[in-house]
């Protein structure tokens, strides 16, 4: 497949053109300045000129606190910007993946959320990321599938794993909040999710393939949780590691709110395309091992 993905350096975008391409796809990464989500003539400039089978609308304002002081920015790249992509897609005729996140609920409930759960964001990262959804069911809903995805972390960027593994070379103890759930999910394996969604959206035009999903690894963490995992593969591999101090959210105050309650249920993509994202202790050590590796090498490579 010719799948052009928008984006250049964000965590998924960067996972797809490694296993993509890995999968014998041809992966185009359009960013800025080819590419800019607030400039919808270049948004259908570029996709057009790339003349995809596919298209993945990846790239987002992700920057989920200073959204807070920019909300304007956040609206136009993950409300409108989306939205163009979604037009851009629909004038060439190709089916849309456009990734979503668990922002869009309010995290109250007391179970993982599914597909027709009721949207409320809790911060504008949240509402933005919602108007985004919107807008593409609005504009292609023929042929789009938005895929939820949450706690995102890998090789590349910055991210959860990677700071506690930073923090980790800096002292002894790291203090973590304990009671915000959620499913850690590796972009490489939030990747190769794509790809068959992708895939099948090409091959299959049945309007089953279509609508929203959630896309996480199995299993469920707090973040403490998670930076105790994080420790526990990464010392076992000879890196750094801390001890964890469980805080509450109240101990930590941010300017964007988190949900409590970012579980989502993967069942629905697992039964309509297939995909079953391995548990996230295991896309967690290929993560570790990866970036342990990699500290090494660059090391020796400065001796």
């Amino acid at each position: 497949m010719r799948i052009a993905v928008t984006g250049k350096s964000g965590q998924v975008v960067t996972a797809m053109l490694e296993r993509g391409t890995a999968a014998g796809h041809e992966i185009l990464a359009l960013g800025r300045p080819e590419l800019d989500l607030t400039d919808t003539a270049s948004i259908l400039r570029a996709i057009e000129a790339a003349a995809p089978d596919v298209v993945v609308s990846a790239a987002a304002y992700t920057a989920v606190d200073r959204a807070e002081s920019e909300g304007g920015l956040a609206h136009q790249v993950n409300g409108a910007g989306a939205a163009a992509v979604a037009k851009a897609a629909k004038g060439l005729g190709v089916p849309l993946v456009h990734v979503s996140t668990d922002y869009v609920f309010d995290g109250t409930l007391d179970r993982p959320y599914i597909e027709t759960d009721e949207t409320a964001p809790g911060s504008t990262y949240g509402s933005s990321k919602l108007a985004g959804e919107e807008g593409v069911l609005a504009d292609y809903p023929e042929n789009c599938a938005i895929v939820r995805v949450a706690w995102v972390y890998s090789p590349f960027g910055s991210n959860f794993v990677k700071t506690m593994l930073r923090l980790a070379r800096e002292r002894d103890e790291v203090a973590v909040v304990s009671d915000q759930l959620g499913n850690p999910t590796s972009a490489l394996d939030i990747a190769d999710g794509l790809l068959t969604v992708a895939a099948n959206l090409v091959k299959d035009a049945s309007p089953v393939l279509r609508g929203i999903f959630h896309m996480t690894a199995g299993g469920e963490a707090s973040w403490a949780q998670f930076a105790e995992a994080t420790y526990h593969a990464s010392s076992e591999r000879g890196g750094p590691f801390a001890a964890v101090r469980h805080i509450t959210t109240a101990d930590y105050p941010t300017p964007a709110a988190r949900p409590a309650n970012s579980r989502l249920d993967s069942k629905k993509i697992a039964l309509v395309h297939g995909v079953s994202l391995p548990v996230w202790h295991r896309g967690l050590e290929v993560v570790i091992e990866r970036l342990l590796t990699s500290k090494t090498t660059n090391e020796e490579k400065r001796k």
